[in-house]
């Protein structure tokens, strides 16, 4: 069944596993020391270490996958899925990072009772990190292991089933071994295995099929061409159903709309370890730029090529297409190198969900509300038992998912709506525990109850995260449920917030003091006139347009010259440098 490999293929294997385990058992006992080393490395990261571990925990073995999927679908244009993350990414750069460092938190959630007060604060900070660790965490798991054992199963004839759980112990080994720690130091070789991986294989499709231009010339025969397929920006008219009206949802709502919105939690664990505020900020930008501008285009000209050379995908999955075309292009030792590659990202994110779940689960649950003063130790015995349970949990998800892309929108679409309340928490001090309690709740009641719908319409043809609600003649899609999601949970915290008591003074007065985050603070800074706001204000604004400038210009100018223009690739480029001008500008004021 293994036949496919050949020696040179085993050894590269054999290579990467035995300096990741060397790594693993190097890092073993300064992981081990407290809960603080295990999950934030003592705070002492460099920018470029943590930036490029941003990067590679995004490297997961489903993520090419799902965006073969995208674009053999519907078109380069549905990477705006990930593309409209940019204006909150570059956000976190100029704001949230510096603010996440501030605060010296060791999780997102230990920000809850930082800002707000009393039972509903502790409440809120209990249901976060226990919904977070487990149910969004084992379904973000779950897809990472259905990828790897989608490419595994495609290419070398192992079951998926077998695949995930092998990959699983493996991953959960290393996890338990080396901490955080570990994570950030394989992460910088996964980054480069990885990347050499993608772009090895677009170099040898492109070939295979004559060379770009070949390439774009050709794909007008493909019988899944249409003119949005090589479309940064779709046509098709304002109707519900036409991919431009999908394409103004992503950009209009749901970068703002989501649980992410002021950083992400894990994205936030590697600005809380490093070693100050001008560190967090260099890595979160390091991490804007890779994971748009440099990720993206060598998956997508092998999504291209696929629909010159893959016409048939087995059950019409066709996210099996690039592992379809790894089988196509690549012998021996390169098809055990990207046979590496793909592991080493499925490691990166794997060990990444486990490392910062566990920190929920013994940060704001076990060290909070069960045993407050753990000796160091056991915190991290703890730590590793949550860490050997959430993977349990990842595996029978993955056991049962049948498409990576849709499971993405149903998480997105499990925290739309709160995005609002996680970014005026900062700048607005009328926003309490209970507008987040209102936003979340109403967020998640919404979505499983799309679910539910499903469930009941569908039968017993019901697949998880796949299977789509019908409203009359109308197919509710992800855009869809954003324009029922995003408002009524708006609506509801809204009038929570004003129906509730605000935060106790004391607690803003400190929480102002600490963070100085700018904005509507007008009732605390009438008390504390002599706090200098270091946060919201008009340089920061211009910096983040700028950033925006950056990396949407360096991403698409990219972009124009594989799809032969030139011209505009020229022009977004410099629309790039103006970007990048701006914010070298606002690093040597800072």
């Amino acid at each position: 069944m293994l036949s496919i490999l050949q020696w040179q293929d085993y050894l590269i294997f054999a290579v990467y596993l035995a300096i990741t385990v060397g790594l693993g058992l190097a890092f073993r006992r300064k992981a081990s020391e407290d809960s603080d080393q295990y999950f934030l490395s003592g705070r002492s990261l460099p920018w470029w270490v943590l930036g490029t571990s941003m990067v590679a925990t995004t490297f997961a073995a489903d993520t090419p996958l799902a965006v073969t999927g995208f674009i053999r679908n519907n078109g380069i244009w549905f990477n705006w899925f990930g593309w409209h993350y940019v204006l909150s990414q570059v956000l976190a750069v100029f704001l949230f990072s510096r603010f996440w460092r501030r605060s010296g938190v060791m999780t997102d959630n230990e920000l809850i009772e930082m800002r707000y007060s009393g039972k509903p604060a502790a409440g809120l900070r209990l249901f976060k990190a226990g919904y977070f660790a487990i149910v969004y965490n084992f379904i973000v798991m779950g897809w990472v292991l259905h990828g790897i054992g989608t490419v595994a199963e495609a290419v070398l004839g192992i079951p998926r089933e077998v695949a995930i759980i092998a990959g699983a112990a493996i991953a959960l080994f290393y996890a338990l071994l080396a901490g955080f720690w570990g994570v950030v130091v394989t992460d910088l070789i996964q980054f480069v295995l990885a990347m050499a991986g993608s772009i090895t294989l677009a170099f040898l499709a492109v070939d295979k099929v004559g060379g770009l231009a070949s390439m774009r010339e050709k794909l007008a025969n493909s019988p899944q061409f249409s003119e949005n397929t090589i479309a940064l920006i779709p046509g098709g008219g304002m109707s519900l159903e036409s991919d431009f009206f999908k394409f103004l949802v992503f950009i209009t709502i749901m970068w703002w709309a989501s649980h992410n919105a002021d950083g992400g939690g894990y994205l936030i664990q590697r600005m809380a370890a490093a070693k100050n505020e001008k560190h967090a900020r260099a890595a979160t930008l390091w991490f804007t730029i890779s994971v748009n501008a440099l990720r993206y285009w060598p998956w997508i000209i092998v999504a291209l090529c696929s629909m010159i050379l893959i016409q048939q995908v087995p059950d019409g999955n066709q996210e099996a297409a690039y592992p379809a075309m790894m089988l196509e292009l690549l012998g021996p030792g390169l098809l055990g190198l990207l046979m590496v590659s793909f592991f080493a990202a499925f490691m990166s994110t794997i060990d990444t969900h486990l490392n910062w779940g566990a920190s929920y689960l013994v940060n704001d649950i076990w060290l909070r509300f069960i045993k407050p003063n753990s000796p160091a130790k056991q915190s991290v015995m703890v730590s590793k038992i949550c860490v050997a349970g959430m993977m349990l949990l990842a595996v029978i998800v993955a056991l049962k998912m049948t498409s990576i892309g849709k499971a993405w929108l149903f998480v997105w679409a499990m925290g739309a709506g709160v995005g609002p309340v996680l970014i005026l928490r900062w700048f607005w001090w009328r926003i309490s525990a209970w507008s987040e309690i209102a936003a979340l709740g109403s967020s998640l009641l919404i979505a499983f109850g799309f679910e539910i719908i499903a469930a009941i319409q569908s039968g017993d043809s019901y697949e998880l995260f796949s299977t789509p609600v019908q409203v009359g003649e109308l197919v509710l899609q992800t855009h869809h449920k954003a324009l029922i999601l995003v408002p009524a949970t708006i609506v509801c915290w809204l009038i929570v917030t004003f129906v509730t008591r605000p935060v106790e003074t004391q607690k803003l007065k400190e929480f102002y003091q600490k963070v100085r985050p700018g904005g509507m603070w007008k009732p605390i800074k009438i008390i504390l006139p002599d706090v200098e706001q270091d946060g919201l204000n008009r340089n920061t604004m211009l910096a983040w347009i700028s950033g925006v400038m950056l990396v949407y210009g360096m991403t698409f100018g990219i972009g124009q010259f594989v799809l032969g223009n030139s011209k505009e690739g020229l022009w977004l480029l410099l629309v790039a440098l103006v970007g990048a001008a701006g914010v070298v500008r606002e690093f040597r004021r800072s």
